[in-house]
C-alpha cells in the first residue's frame, strides 16, 4: 500500500512554516493507520540503520571533530558521539518500539449511559509534535521512531553541534520510510540552522500541536516562556541520593557511584549525596574512597570536608561547596555532598534544590523508606536502587520521548501513551437532547 501527503508547498511561506504544514498533510495520513503499517516502517527503519551505519558515524566523526576544536567538555563529546555500537543499539531500541503495543484506539474509559448512549474515550495522536534538543543525536530516533508508532508527524530541531549527524540520521529515516509506503514527510528537520528558526517553530501555533524540549536548564526555560504552541516540559537532572541512618554501607556505596559515575553525562545521574548524621562516620569516609576511585571531585559542605581532611587513606578531590554546587546538574564527574541532621532535613533540602526529576533514598527501614516517598516530590522516587533507573526503556516503555518534570498530561519518562491525546466518541440511536 503506497500512501502519500497530497498537501501542496506553500511558496509564499517561511521554510519552516512550508515544513509544519507538509508534516500536517503527513500527520493526517499516518493517524489512522493500522498498527502493521506503521510498525514494517519501524523495521524498515531499524534495518537501514545498521545497513547505514558507516555513513552515520562517518557524519558523526565531523560533529565531535568540530566539538573538539571548539573546546567542548568530554562529557558532552560523549553525548554527541555515535560508534557501531551505538547506532546498533539504536535500532535495537526501534525494534522494541515495534514490540509496544500500539496506544491509538486504546479506550481509556467507556460505559453506556443510562438514556443508551454508548460513550468512549479514546486515545488518538497529538498530531504535529516538534522537538528541540541538545547534543544527543540519538533523541533523533529515538522521538522519530515513538512519534510514528503513536501516529505522530514528528518536527525536529537539533542543535548545531549535531548537525552533519542529525541530518545523515533523517535521511536514512525519511528513506526508509517512504520505501515503506508510508509519507516521508512524518519526519522532517526543521529547516535552518539559526535561533530564528527555532523561534518560528515555538511560534507555529496551529500548525504544530505541541513542542518538547529537551536539553539543559537555559534551553527548556527559553521555549517554556517564549513558545506560544502547547509545551510539555522535561526538566534538568539535579538528581540526589540520600544515605539514611539505617543504610546497608555496602549498598549504599554501589548505588551512589552507579548513579554518580556509571555515565555521568546523563539527567538520570546524581548530582547530589546526601548522608544522615548518624551514619556519617561509618559511610562518608567510604563514600570519598569510593567516588575518588571513580574520578569523582566531591564539592563538599564543612562536615564532609571534615572527614577527607582526618580520614585515613582518601584519595578524594574535596573542593568547597557553594550555594550554587546544590542547584547545578554537573553531568560530569562532580558531586555535591552534604551530612544532614535526620531524614527530614534531607527532604527539606531536595525541596529546596531539586528540578523535580530523581531522588533516591538508601535505608533497611521500611518507615523511613515510606516517608521520604511520601513527602518527596518528584517524577520518580527510588528506594534502595540507582537514579540511574529513570528512564523510558528501564522502565519497559522502550525509547523515551524525554522526561517530563511538569505535572500537567504526563510526568516522568514519556513512552508512547504520553504522545497521544484523547477524544470521546458517543454513540446513539437518534438520540437528541
Amino acid at each position: 500500500m503506497t500512501v502519500s501527503s497530497s498537501l501542496s508547498p506553500y511558496d509564499d511561506l517561511s521554510a519552516v512554516a512550508q515544513a509544519a504544514y507538509r508534516a500536517r498533510g503527513a500527520a493526517a495520513v499516518i493517524a489512522p493507520l493500522p498498527r502493521a503499517a506503521k510498525d514494517d516502517a519501524l523495521l524498515a527503519i531499524a534495518d537501514a540503520l545498521e545497513v547505514r551505519t558507516k555513513e552515520i558515524v562517518e557524519a558523526n566523526a565531523q560533529d565531535i571533530a568540530k566539538a573538539r576544536e571548539a573546546g567542548t567538555s568530554e562529557s558532552i563529546v560523549d553525548r554527541l558521539t555515535l560508534t557501531p555500537e551505538r547506532v546498533k543499539a539504536i535500532a535495537s531500541d526501534v525494534r522494541d518500539v515495534v514490540a509496544l503495543p500500539d496506544p491509538v484506539g486504546e479506550v481509556v474509559r467507556g460505559s453506556t449511559l443510562p438514556n443508551g448512549i454508548d460513550l468512549r474515550q479514546v486515545r488518538v495522536p497529538l498530531g504535529v509534535v516538534g522537538i528541540i534538543y541538545e547534543a544527543r543525536p540519538n533523541v533523533t530516533v529515538d522521538a522519530a521512531a515513538l512519534c510514528l508508532k503513536s501516529g505522530n508527524a514528528v518536527l525536529l530541531r537539533g542543535s548545531s553541534s549535531a548537525y552533519h549527524s542529525n541530518m545523515a540520521l533523517v535521511r536514512v529515516l525519511r528513506d526508509a520510510v517512504g520505501g515503506a509506503g508510508l509519507p516521508a514527510d512524518a519526519i522532517q528537520l526543521v529547516p535552518g540552522d539559526s535561533r530564528d528558526s527555532v523561534r518560528e517553530l515555538m511560534r507555529a501555533r496551529g500548525l504544530v500541536d505541541v513542542l518538547i524540549p529537551r536539553g539543559g536548564a537555559s534551553l527548556i526555560r527559553t521555549v517554556v516562556e517564549e513558545s506560544t504552541v502547547p509545551v510539555i516540559e522535561t526538566g534538568t537532572g539535579n538528581c540526589h541520593v540520600y544515605v539514611d541512618a539505617d543504610a546497608d554501607l555496602d549498598m549504599a556505596v554501589e548505588i551512589l557511584v552507579n548513579s554518580k559515575a556509571q555515565r555521568p553525562s546523563v539527567c538520570n545521574a546524581a548530582e547530589t549525596l546526601l548522608v544522615h548524621q548518624d551514619i556519617a562516620d561509618a559511610f562518608v569516609p567510604r563514600a570519598l574512597e569510593a567516588l575518588a576511585e571513580a574520578g569523582v571531585t566531591v564539592h563538599a559542605d564543612e562536615r564532609v570536608a571534615a572527614y577527607a581532611e582526618e580520614g585515613p587513606g582518601t584519595k578524594a578531590t574535596v573542593v568547597p561547596a557553594t550555594t550554587e554546587d546544590w542547584e547545578t546538574e554537573y553531568l560530569s564527574y562532580d558531586i555535591a555532598a552534604a551530612v544532614v541532621d535526620s531524614l527530614d532535613a534531607a527532604v527539606e533540602h531536595i525541596r529546596l534544590w531539586t528540578s523535580g526529576h530523581t531522588e533516591a533514598i538508601v535505608t533497611t527501614s521500611q518507615q523511613a523508606a515510606r516517608r521520604f516517598t511520601q513527602l518527596v516530590d518528584s517524577t520518580t522516587v527510588a528506594v534502595n536502587a540507582s537514579t540511574r533507573f529513570t528512564d523510558g526503556g528501564q522502565f519497559g516503555f522502550g525509547a523515551e520521548i524525554g522526561i517530563s518534570t511538569q505535572k500537567l498530561h504526563a510526568r516522568g519518562p514519556m513512552g508512547l501513551p504520553e504522545l497521544t491525546s484523547t477524544k470521546y466518541i458517543v454513540t446513539g440511536d437518534g438520540h437528541i437532547r
